[in-house]
């Protein structure tokens, strides 16, 4: 079920967007802080003014699904040096393994390890990363349709690919300077109708300390919860919001443009994933607005309370601390994260790309509710 764009009231908490609307990055942005031309500079953030029309449905083929059937499903680590736990319930890191090498049965496993461990950080991916876009199309594809986004910028000619940006001068990125923190979890544009599932993401270049990024689990969030309280969650869902995203853009910044009208679903609050079959919370302060059925006040409150449980929930949560040439990858059907951005004050470039390949439409954990 979509429904109209003018159903919605609620607005989110201002998000402040500093200025630097150009059409393209500037030249000193094409430049590192000694003059010397920036590596990544075919990659920085360029916003074309070509419109797309409505997404529509398709029939997602889940590639873990495949890698159930292999004899050894995790046959792709058999090359790792080191393989961590980060945290019991989300995260692996991973040493030893080229994603660059990996054939199709590699990646099928790959998007099963995934699944099952929510995240997985890769270091040392030098060959990945230094492929090049038309490389990053060809691997993210045989996770699924790849996303382009309504309104984020993207390396001129690949708008498949989502680009996050800060400098000294110029950031295209959202930023809460009038809250007392920037984290602000979410689960990548939650508003569509087939939200995205198996997600990679890379920085091109970091600052030397700050800008990790938060992850939480949402099959532990959700197993946090009594079973009573989840049984009735179970039987509800929630209207995701495009709306806010497209105002701020149409307002001019963060490159002020929108390529594509802006959509809102309706989405189960407890969703299943169709290769594990683990059940997990779907909401998130970003995109969720409403749940269907309930009076304000009833909705409100309980949002607020699964929002407030996702970000104190530490014993949930593990923090990935960015080096050169990692890759991580997550899974946006039971994670949500948070970027941080604590390292405003170095001037120093903060710039990376993430790969989004839309899953299926999300599958309610209780088979009788109707979306």
């Amino acid at each position: 079920m979509t429904t109209a764009v003018q159903t919605i009231t609620e607005s989110l908490p201002a998000l402040t967007l500093r200025p630097g609307a150009q059409a393209s990055a500037n030249e000193s942005e094409a430049q590192g802080s000694s003059g010397v031309p920036y590596r990544y500079a075919h990659l920085l953030p360029h916003f074309s003014p070509a419109t797309y029309p409505p997404l529509t449905p398709f029939e997602h083929a889940d590639p873990g699904l495949r890698a159930l059937g292999h004899p050894n499903p995790r046959s792709f680590l058999d090359a790792a040096t080191s393989v961590v736990e980060l945290t019991p319930n989300l995260g692996t890191e991973i040493r030893g393994i080229n994603l660059a090498q990996l054939d199709s049965n590699g990646r099928d496993q790959l998007a099963l390890e995934v699944a099952r461990r929510g995240l997985v950080v890769f270091r040392d991916q030098q060959e990945f990363i230094d492929h090049g876009p038309d490389f990053y199309l060809e691997w993210g594809r045989h996770f699924g349709r790849l996303h382009v986004h309504p309104t984020s910028g993207h390396p001129e000619g690949y708008p498949e690919l989502h680009l996050v940006y800060k400098d000294a001068e110029t950031t295209f990125n959202f930023e809460r300077e009038e809250s007392i923190t920037t984290t602000l979890w979410h689960s990548d544009v939650s508003y569509e109708l087939q939200p995205p599932g198996l997600t990679t993401f890379f920085l091109l270049a970091q600052p030397k300390t700050g800008g990790d990024t938060l992850f939480t689990s949402q099959v532990s969030t959700l197993k946090r919860l009594s079973p009573q309280f989840v049984a009735f969650l179970r039987t509800l869902k929630a209207v995701h919001s495009g709306v806010e995203q497209a105002q701020f853009s149409r307002s001019g910044k963060r490159g002020g443009i929108v390529r594509r009208e802006p959509v809102e679903n309706v989405h189960p609050l407890v969703r299943r994933h169709p290769v594990t079959g683990e059940e997990a919370l779907y909401v998130n302060r970003q995109f969720t607005r409403r749940i269907v059925g309930l009076k304000r006040e009833e909705s409100d409150n309980i949002l607020n309370f699964l929002y407030n449980h996702i970000d104190k929930s530490g014993d949930n949560q593990t923090r990935v601390k960015w080096t050169p040439y990692t890759v991580v990858l997550w899974d946006n059907r039971i994670t949500a994260h948070s970027a941080i951005v604590d390292y405003g004050e170095s001037g120093e470039r903060r710039h990376g790309a993430r790969i989004t390949p839309q899953a299926e439409r999300p599958i309610p954990a209780s088979s009788d509710l109707v979306l």
